[in-house]
């Protein structure tokens, strides 16, 4: 059978090894246990990431010191007062909010007084509030959840005995964000000066694409899916890192290449607080970027995100969901998305993963609305004969159809699988800073062997956590083949106590790649009810994987 690797990324401890015959994961432990016969591929634990380590850059916090309190002396006469030897003229309250879910925030207050009874009121801004008691200086901490998202001003109100009062306010926002459809439509294109001057992108060097209130885009969003395209590199290879303006620029990659490919990668990105996103160009190659939006994401209820596959909708090599045989060049056909793959009526965007292969000349694949004209851009774009996937979001018409374009001069097979929706009710995302889970390049014997898989436990005993925004990148890849993500049916316990059974791989794949490409692709992963999402190396040799985390959607 062949081998496996796991990494678990959960509240306690991530750890990551290579599990084979003879080799197995101690219960309770997180380390491997030593096999009764030597196992090749044994790898040592990676260091522990806890997953609220990995969420607490999405969980924002605002302060209000106490030096900002308002003092509002009680109503009595002034013979009163100047008599009253007790007053309480060191009373003040310090409020910060710290965000701990979507929904959820816990206030922290810092009170400052003489020793005295004190009476302590939250007014949460949605039309609740809670009652405290306490006595003299000191720190309280009160958690609530809100029952929608948005922005609400939390005000903490201190009483003494005597009839002193003092209050604190601050406005925060939820950390929890929901999507919005827009477009597609194209932000940048470096090649003609849209949204910024033209001229290609020198090697280490970046351009800025502005989101907030560009267009229709209003101010105040947290994040945008853009469809990123890197058009024609002169010289060596590189990527591309999108990351929030304003803000230092993190280690992982969004889109890589290698010369004179044209290559494109979605990316949901978190919005600087300028309003731009900012794409580096870490290479050595010169290079033009086109940048498309699909949506955005405000701290507001909108369409929430709820995972359904991965499940195939559409082969044309088969006949499924489309006439069988490939689609002629420069035309379209319909994919019906809504009423298939538990897919209901009334969702606003699908989130997909679309495949091109044996194409009979260079072209691309614009995807789009079912009820509009093709817009003037790309979600993917090939050379002939290659086999390339890319994801993609795009906004459904009132049936649920959206459209596929082969823009191309010649035919094409196109595969089409569904990995969730935007819609009612649903998880809201809450994007994070970018952090690097898995690079198995960075461990002796790491690599995920022909037909076996890595498996990460991102949301292990954490059911909130619904699905995770990753850019999975293949990379010293021996063979023609394709990554598949999806949730494991196993628990952790199965793996610790060896009496898990072996996946069965869903038909479906995330990206493609031929024997010594280096291949990205943005997975919108769903970890299951266990928790665990399964990276499958479907090829015929070794390759390395590397998984970066953008952000993750929860619950509540």
């Amino acid at each position: 059978m062949p081998s496996h690797r796991h990494i678990i990324v959960a509240a306690a401890v991530a750890t990551s090894l290579l599990v084979g015959p003879g080799l197995a994961v101690a219960a309770g432990t997180g380390t491997a246990a030593a096999p009764a016969h030597p196992a090749a591929g044994a790898v040592p634990a990676e260091p522990a990431k806890s997953l609220g380590d990995i969420a607490s850059s999405a969980f924002g916090t605002v302060r209000s010191p106490a030096e900002a309190s308002v003092r509002q002396q009680r109503k009595a006469a002034k013979a009163q007062r100047a008599a009253a030897a007790t007053a309480n003229n060191s009373l003040a309250v310090g409020v910060g909010v710290y965000g701990t879910s979507a929904r959820s925030v816990q206030a922290i207050t810092w009170v400052i007084s003489d020793i005295a009874p004190l009476d302590l009121v939250v007014d949460w801004g949605d039309g609740t509030s809670d009652r405290f008691g306490g006595v003299g200086t000191g720190q309280g901490a009160y958690d609530h959840t809100y029952a929608a998202l948005g922005h609400y001003t939390v005000t903490v109100t201190v009483t003494d005995a005597n009839g002193e009062t003092t209050a604190n306010s601050l406005t925060v926002a939820t950390a929890g964000t929901k999507f919005t459809p827009y477009g597609p439509t194209r932000l940048l294109d470096t090649r003609d000066g849209t949204g910024a001057p033209a001229g290609r992108v020198q090697p280490w060097a970046e351009t800025r694409v502005k989101i907030a209130g560009n267009g229709g885009i209003p101010e105040g969003v947290t994040a945008v899916a853009l469809n990123l395209t890197v058009v024609d590199p002169t010289g060596g290879a590189g990527h591309i890192i999108a990351y929030p303006g304003e803000s230092t620029r993190p280690e992982t990659s969004n889109v890589n290449y290698t010369p004179g490919q044209t290559v494109p990668n979605l990316a949901i990105v978190p919005v600087g607080t300028d309003g731009y996103v900012n794409l580096y160009n870490r290479g050595g190659a010169a290079v033009d970027l086109l940048a498309d939006v699909a949506g955005y994401f405000t701290s507001s209820e909108a369409a929430g995100y709820t995972a359904v596959g991965p499940t195939r909708l559409v082969d044309t090599r088969e006949g499924l969901g489309a006439n069988r045989g490939q689609v002629a060049g420069w035309t379209s056909f319909p994919v019906q998305t809504t009423g298939r793959a538990n897919i209901p009526a009334g969702v606003s965007a699908v989130a997909l993963n679309v495949t091109v292969t044996d194409p009979q000349s260079d072209g691309h694949l614009t995807v789009y609305p079912g009820d509009r004209q093709a817009p003037s851009v790309s979600n993917l774009n090939f050379r002939r004969g290659q086999t390339i996937a890319n994801s993609v979001i795009v906004p459904v018409d009132a049936s649920g159809r959206i459209q596929v374009l082969n823009g191309a001069q010649g035919a094409s097979d196109v595969i089409v699988d569904v990995v969730g929706y935007y819609g009612d009710g649903g998880s809201a995302y809450v994007p994070s800073d970018p952090v690097r889970l898995a690079d198995t390049r960075n461990v002796e014997g790491g690599s995920i062997s022909s037909q076996g898989y890595l498996y990460m436990g991102l949301g292990v005993d954490a059911p909130e956590f619904t699905g995770f925004v990753l850019n999975s990148t293949v990379t010293n890849t021996r063979t023609d083949g394709h990554l598949t993500v999806f949730p494991d049916p196993n628990s952790i316990d199965r793996y610790r106590d060896g009496t898990y059974a072996w996946p069965v791989k869903p038909n479906a794949s995330t990206l493609n790649w031929k024997a010594g490409d280096t291949v990205p692709n943005l997975v919108q992963a769903d970890p299951g009810v266990n928790g665990i999402i399964d990276f499958w190396n479907a090829s015929g040799g070794d390759t390395d994987l590397v998984v970066d985390l953008f952000g993750f959607y929860m619950n509540r």
